[in-house]
């Protein structure tokens, strides 16, 4: 029981984490969830001057790749733990302040501007957004005109309870919900792409205002 319970205790951490089990979670992350994010940035086309925005930044991991796909862009990341925060700005110490900047916050209020990025991103973290429809709509407002949407899930049979029966508050969204959630949220060109039967990565596009 005592060896169960602190698995539990550590997975627990997967969606805020915190002190010492959430920097080892933010580790484990960072390293585990590489392959899939680097599949998933292969679905859209590099360009090197791209303003990006990081949902869910995590570790710090996905920040410190982007900065090397846009060397001329610049990169922001935010998460709503603190822990996390900490633990990316520490990653990527050597461009803080220049080319990256994390800062602490949710999805569904996010503290930049209108129009301020070319491309936002959520690698393994929309299980935790909770209302994605008003998070989707914060997105669409801080994108550019034909900015681009992206979301990558290594999870999207809600049938499988792997994690969300470890995770307290993780809820998987199977790919037909999240078209229909981005559509609805005014997002269009909607693509599918499937690594395999549970990777997916999801890209969409905010209209032009001059369509």
């Amino acid at each position: 029981m005592e060896k169960k319970g602190f698995i539990n205790k550590f997975f627990q951490n997967a969606g805020k984490p915190e002190g010492f089990l959430g920097r080892m979670i933010l580790r484990g992350m960072n390293k585990g969830h590489a392959p899939l994010s680097r599949w998933a940035r292969s679905c859209l086309v590099r360009q090197p001057e791209r303003n990006t925005l990081d949902i869910g930044c995590g570790g710090g991991a996905n920040l410190s790749e982007i900065l090397k796909l846009c060397p001329q862009g610049k990169v922001h990341g935010i998460d709503i733990s603190q822990e996390s925060v900490a633990f990316a700005r520490k990653k990527n110490m050597k461009h803080l302040g220049t080319r990256c900047f994390v800062d602490q916050g949710s999805a569904d209020r996010l503290p930049y501007a209108d129009n301020s990025f070319d491309v936002v991103t959520a690698f393994e973290t929309i299980y935790f957004w909770g209302d994605l429809h008003r998070a989707f709509i914060e997105v669409k407002r801080v994108l550019k005109d034909n900015g681009f949407f992206l979301i990558c899930c290594e999870a999207s049979d809600p049938t499988n309870e792997t994690w969300t029966s470890r995770i307290e508050g993780m809820v998987v969204h199977p790919s037909s919900e999240l078209k229909y959630i981005l559509a609805q949220s005014g997002f269009t060109n909607i693509t599918l792409h499937r690594k395999n039967k549970e990777d997916l990565c999801i890209v969409a596009q905010k209209q032009s205002s001059n369509n």
